[in-house]
């Protein structure tokens, strides 16, 4: 069940006949390695400790909240149930609410009959091998020592706060004393929820500033996501907020994912601020007041995207391993060795700002978006002013060749090694600053553009990603890649294949 620094099973019948494996025993028996975990942790049995449950739309949400929970005070905790809540304001309420931790059932963008747990400590989010422990914990059946009076539930509405909050950072950023004055009088603005736990943005947030959010989709929650899914890298969900954007004749348009932990934009002409241009906003945000400071992103970033940060902004691009956490990870790490980094940013819409304890918030991401596009209006400017220079590929591709191989990382690293003496002999250009895989660039003639071969974060598959500046260019760079690729005989290069046979 580990998904990286997540717990995820599946959570109810399903039409892919997938067994149910988080059941009401499974839930408990997580819940009590936790308190195990944490009572290790805090430095208190776990009848002293204190917790809060927060959950997004999905079906199974409640009835894992109630098996979490009931393990959780037979164990002596207190327990503060926060219902329908954001993965953000789940980690605010450990402080808020004085707890020991905080734990949010989602599983992201994922189907709906699949649901996991996340673990929040004052610290922040928990390390793989934190979820590891907790994992043996519970396969081996260890829980707290049995109380002698359980623990008490209490229903805390925990979603208005942190909306508060984020009405109090719009007038703070915009430059009024309080909401009153409705600082978002005269924009519009479409949310799209998908369904998810995100509609509050529009509700909570923006109407109460004044904003006009007529044209807003999918704000009530419905765990079975019946209107596309809640994930702005999907090109549907994508296209959908698009075409409402359009539809309304709005300013800016907002997606979240289900749990609003990522979040993309679409600007006033329909056109998506996502992936690259996402990070490139962010990065022209972050790096007001924090001259020459780098901005961590994870490996698929676009050379153009490297040019803007480092030429137009003046700051360093930092690129990384792919995972949400391993660039948080790389930005809080160098921080404290005296390294000037204000923000990690993952192309998927994980966005974490160091002025907002390196969390990972979409919904603290768009509102900084927003305020910088009351700003700009000021000036006569839009949001998408700011991204005039940043020069985007022409072609992009993402191919995903398994690893046939019983031991798929051992030779999936042998392939990266054996790419790279390749690629010396025939004079191809590797990135000196590249930090996972191999990453290749090719002139004008050659491709105009360059390859990321990596290793899959947790699956036997190695990601191949493509990019070039020129019509063609992509499948000049996967001609010259195939030939040393179809020479590996357990990597399945069909999809590499079939990309060139289009």
């Amino acid at each position: 069940m580990k998904s990286g620094t997540d717990i995820r099973g599946v959570a109810c019948e399903n039409e892919a006949g997938e067994a149910v494996n988080l059941t009401d025993d499974a839930v408990a028996a997580i819940a009590n390695g936790f308190l195990v975990w944490l009572e290790g942790r805090a430095g208190k049995q776990a009848a002293a400790l204190r917790l809060a449950i927060g959950h997004d739309s999905r079906i199974s949400a409640e009835r894992i909240q109630n098996a979490a929970a009931g393990a959780l005070t037979r164990a002596g905790a207190q327990v503060f149930l926060c219902g329908l809540s954001s993965t953000p304001a789940m980690f605010m309420a450990v402080r808020s609410l004085d707890c020991d931790a905080t734990i949010q059932i989602t599983a992201s963008h994922h189907p709906y009959h699949r649901n996991g747990l996340k673990f929040f400590t004052p610290g922040g989010g928990l390390e793989g091998s934190d979820i590891e422990a907790i994992l043996q914990n519970a396969q081996d059946g260890r829980a707290p020592r049995a109380a002698a009076q359980p623990g008490r539930t209490e229903a805390v509405d925990f979603m208005p706060r942190y909306a508060r909050r984020l009405r109090e950072m719009v007038c703070a950023g915009i430059g009024v004393n309080d909401a009153a004055q409705r600082p978002l009088k005269g924009f519009h603005i479409v949310v799209d929820a998908g369904n998810g736990a995100g509609g509050f943005y529009a509700t909570e947030v923006l109407a109460p500033l004044g904003a006009d959010i007529s044209g807003s989709q999918f704000l009530e929650p419905d765990g079975r996501f019946p209107n596309h899914i809640p994930n702005p890298e999907n090109g549907e969900a994508m296209a959908s907020a698009s075409r409402a954007t359009l539809a309304a004749g709005a300013d800016l348009g907002i997606i979240f994912d289900t749990d609003v932990d990522r979040a993309g934009a679409v600007d006033r002409t329909g056109k998506e601020i996502n992936r690259n241009r996402l990070v490139a906003l962010a990065s022209a945000i972050a790096l007001e007041g924090n001259p020459g400071g780098a901005i961590v992103t994870d490996s698929i970033t676009s050379t153009g995207l490297k040019t803007y940060i480092e030429q137009e902004l003046g700051g360093v691009h930092y690129r990384y391993k792919r995972g949400y956490k391993n660039v948080i990870d790389e930005a809080v790490r160098l921080n404290r060795a005296g390294v000037n980094c204000p923000l990690a940013i993952e192309t998927s819409g994980h966005a974490a700002f160091r002025e907002n304890d390196f969390l990972d918030d979409g919904a603290y991401l768009v509102t900084k978006l927003i305020i910088k596009m009351a700003v700009l209006r000021r000036e006569g400017k839009a949001l998408e002013d700011l991204l005039a220079g940043l020069a985007e590929p022409v072609e992009t591709a993402e191919l995903r060749l398994a690893i046939r191989a019983e031991d798929f990382r051992a030779y999936g690293e042998r392939v990266i090694e054996e790419l790279e003496r390749f690629s010396r002999k025939q004079s191809w250009d590797i990135a000196p600053d590249n930090r996972e895989g191999i990453r290749v660039s090719f002139p004008k003639g050659h491709g105009n553009g360059w390859f990321l071969l990596r290793l899959s974060v947790h699956d036997p598959i190695m990601p191949l990603n493509i990019e070039s500046d020129s019509v063609g260019g992509a499948k000049e760079i996967a001609v010259q890649l195939y030939a040393f690729l179809r020479l590996a005989e357990k990597l399945d290069v069909s999809p590499l294949e079939a990309f060139l046979a289009r």
